[in-house]
């Protein structure tokens, strides 16, 4: 996966984000050859470990310095208490989106 084209498709100029996309490509390709147990992501699935990398940066809201990133579970106004909950069905659904497609690159693994 290259990064240029991965801040191309998310629209994204400058430098400042690299490092957070970095991680994604890093994340994204750990999870497709982990699941797939083969070494280097397949030419055919590449556009899939794109859009996943697309959605790990959207989803999971990378680089935001606000502790709020999940939905409001409960709110007080006496003395102001906010309570947020915490959007856990995005990180666990991540590979369950796109097993379909990247089933038919999977090995057999001993």
């Amino acid at each position: 996966m290259e990064l240029g084209k991965l801040k191309q498709l998310l629209g994204i100029a400058g430098t400042d984000q690299d490092a957070l996309l970095q991680f994604c490509i890093d994340s994204v390709t750990e999870t497709i050859t982990g699941y797939c147990h083969v070494d280097t992501i397949p030419g055919g699935a590449m556009n899939t470990a794109y859009r996943m990398a697309m959605d790990l940066y959207r989803n999971e809201n990378l680089g935001s310095t606000d502790s709020s990133s999940g939905t409001i579970a409960s709110i007080t106004e006496g003395d102001t208490a906010v309570s947020y909950k915490e959007n856990t069905d995005y990180t666990q659904s991540l590979l369950k989106n796109y097993r379909a497609q990247l089933s038919r690159y999977r090995k057999l693994s001993w």
